[in-house]
């Protein structure tokens, strides 16, 4: 965490592909296999963020971009799903967008408002939390899934285009094979910055974030450490750790006995 603005720094760490994301790019994949559609990744995030988009690739992506810009840094999920809605917006406008997969949520800040944030931004319909593509029809421009609720599952249909944020455990991930591999070491990555998708420099970065971390800090140990019963059996053992528990409770000790004296007026 940097030590003045408490963001998160990204610079210098490995990066890898959101976990969540996978399961996304997985379902994309096998609509790929089905229809013969054109997969394109995008993140943004530092250079090193290249290599998250390379395994993309050698998972079967058709082409990746990377956005990234020095304006960026610092942005929150207002600033973030700003500057990739911006992104899809110039993609969209080159080549056609009929869906947009993202996980459910990012594992470094868990808000799970990108996707929605996206969705909001282009005026296209959101599916979220998402466990299964029933039927896709590009034709008919409409979109059949499995939505998991608070107590049960929703069946939707939504019309094209769309923003579905997948679950986890959706399905199963394949692995890379060896041309796969070799085609996304070779294949060149875009890159765009602030002047490819045209933003607002109020809206990215620091500037654009209306969220203010006041503070970041670790939990505190426990003060009280972990006790240890020994015994030779395991009646001793219970026995000891009864004993312990009266000692350290004496009410609980108390109010046990009161209850059995109830339930033994009650029989």
């Amino acid at each position: 965490m940097h030590p003045v603005t408490n963001t998160i720094m990204r610079q210098g760490v490995p990066t890898i592909v959101n976990p969540y994301d996978l399961f996304a790019l997985e379902e994309a994949l096998r609509i790929k296999d089905r229809t013969g559609a054109r997969i394109t990744v995008l993140t943004m995030g530092p250079a090193q963020a290249e290599e998250a988009l390379r395994k993309c690739l050698s998972l079967g992506a058709d082409e990746a971009i990377l956005i990234t810009d020095k304006v960026f840094s610092g942005a929150d999920t207002l600033a973030t799903s700003y500057v990739l809605a911006a992104a899809l917006k110039t993609l969209d406008a080159r080549t056609p967008v009929d869906l947009i997969f993202t996980g459910k949520q990012t594992i470094d800040g868990d808000t799970a408002q990108v996707g929605p944030g996206i969705a909001i931004r282009l005026g296209w319909q959101l599916l979220t939390y998402v466990s299964k593509i029933r039927e896709l029809e590009p034709a008919a421009r409409h979109i059949v899934v499995d939505r998991r609720a608070e107590g049960g599952v929703q069946v939707l249909k939504s019309a094209l285009p769309a923003v579905v944020t997948m679950l986890e455990g959706s399905n199963e991930l394949r692995f890379a094979d060896m041309p796969g591999m070799f085609r996304a070491a070779r294949q060149e990555v875009q890159r765009w910055n602030r002047d490819s998708i045209g933003v607002e420099l109020a809206q990215v970065g620091l500037k654009g974030s209306p969220t203010v971390v006041a503070q970041v800090f670790g939990p505190r140990p426990k003060a009280v450490k972990a006790l240890r019963i020994d015994g030779d059996t395991l009646d001793a053992i219970a026995e000891a750790f009864v004993d312990k528990l009266f000692a350290d409770h004496p009410h609980l000790e108390d109010a046990m006995l009161e209850h059995l004296e109830l339930l033994g007026q009650q029989e």
